[in-house]
């Protein structure tokens, strides 16, 4: 029999147990939790478009046309008109042959690594990725292999000594979600090309955020797609709607629709999430302002949390995590904020090293100076 009550008790104590919040209101910095009005600085609504009043336009005038559910997978009769063109706004917003909608980033990991990867090769991927990535490998079927966090060097050795393995495929976080640093691609993908991997990147936390237009860290970093094939991406995040894609060249996206099984069977996201994200796109490309003032409130942030002495970890992202290190001190300290009347949340192990407990502090465009400068008062507060 399963003992699911002392596990229980096991993760309160060791300060593991993890808790839902319920939101009574539209996702903004200004949220409504679980009954209190408090001002959130975790989520991951970068730009402050998931409630947006042109992208909720198109979401509602969608589904008037095409009514709430798709009814079926892509491959049977769930491709609506809508995620067909969407798929081909995010071809050219980020510069590719060709792109493919999936119901989550999860599953768009998971597909990736299962159709290009089997039991005879070899997965490389960043000791600090995402549990979608981990996962992914898992599942494949191949080898799998980790180096240290942004361990180039490490990197190398590695993949110098697995030149006997038919596929390659290098899997990594663009911006490590609970560290806010990012990956060197331009290093990672010479290398890949070097000793014939394939490279692949989830951008979810960077796309929409960083590069000239928003097309992420691989446009920030000027890299090609014969640099980098595979490119993920989420749209729940910068993007304010729902849902992910994969972007590459147009046999990447073709053995993808063949053989990835969790495209296959599963049914197609609302056609409603791609009219949405189709405006969000030409929002994220036109105004530029939504990122210059991240990047302001960003070092703004930053000035202010070193002045108050507090341990930093070296992210110019949004993520920007202060070190607690106990579980239940994290814990301690994010109630206390929840007090004051705001949301930060405290990541805990698994999610992050055992002994590297922290609080997550996420920026959005919609927040300003006078919004930083309550929480700065918060914390001081709540670490009395």
């Amino acid at each position: 029999m399963f003992d699911f009550e002392s596990e229980l008790v096991k993760k309160r104590e060791a300060g593991l147990y993890r808790k839902r919040r319920v939101i009574a209101s539209a996702q903004s910095v200004h949220s409504v939790v679980d009954g209190q009005h408090l001002l959130s600085f975790c989520s991951n609504d970068y730009l402050g478009l998931a409630s947006h009043p042109e992208i909720k336009k198109a979401f509602i005038h969608a589904v008037e046309h095409y009514g709430v559910g798709s009814g079926s997978a892509h491959l049977i009769s769930g491709h609506s008109q809508l995620h067909h063109d969407c798929e081909q706004r995010l071809a050219e917003f980020t510069g590719r042959d060709r792109a493919l909608l999936f119901s989550n980033g999860y599953m768009a990991n998971l597909a990736i690594a299962s159709a290009l990867v089997g039991r005879k090769d070899i997965v490389f991927q960043d000791k600090l990725n995402h549990a979608s990535l981990i996962d992914a490998a898992k599942l494949s079927g191949a080898k799998f292999r980790r180096y240290r966090h942004n361990d180039i060097a490490q990197l190398e050795t590695q993949l110098q000594g697995s030149q006997e393995y038919p596929h390659k495929l290098l899997m990594t976080d663009g911006v490590f979600s609970m560290d806010g640093d990012c990956a060197d691609m331009q290093k990672i993908s010479r290398l890949c090309l070097d000793y014939d991997a394939y490279c692949m990147v989830d951008d979810a936390h960077g796309f929409g955020v960083l590069g000239e237009r928003g097309g992420g860290l691989l446009q920030a970093q000027g890299l090609t797609q014969q640099q980098v094939p595979v490119l993920m991406a989420t749209l729940g995040k910068a993007a304010g709607t729902a849902g992910a894609f994969v972007a590459g060249s147009a046999g990447l996206i073709e053995t993808l629709i063949q053989q990835a099984r969790p495209y296959i069977y599963t049914t197609a996201a609302p056609p409603a999430i791609a009219a949405a994200t189709l405006r969000s796109l030409d929002i994220i490309e036109k105004e530029n302002w939504r990122r210059e003032k991240l990047a302001e409130l960003i070092q703004y942030l930053r000035q202010a949390l070193s002045n108050l002495d507090y341990d930093l970890m070296p992210s110019t992202t949004p993520i920007q995590p202060i070190v607690i290190g106990d579980n239940n001190r994290a814990l301690e300290m994010s109630e206390r904020l929840l007090q004051r009347g705001f949301l930060v949340t405290a990541i805990r192990p698994p999610t992050v090293p055992v002994g590297s407990a922290r609080l997550r502090i996420t920026l959005s465009a919609e927040h300003g100076k006078a919004d930083i400068d309550l929480l700065l008062k918060g914390l001081v507060d709540a670490s009395e």
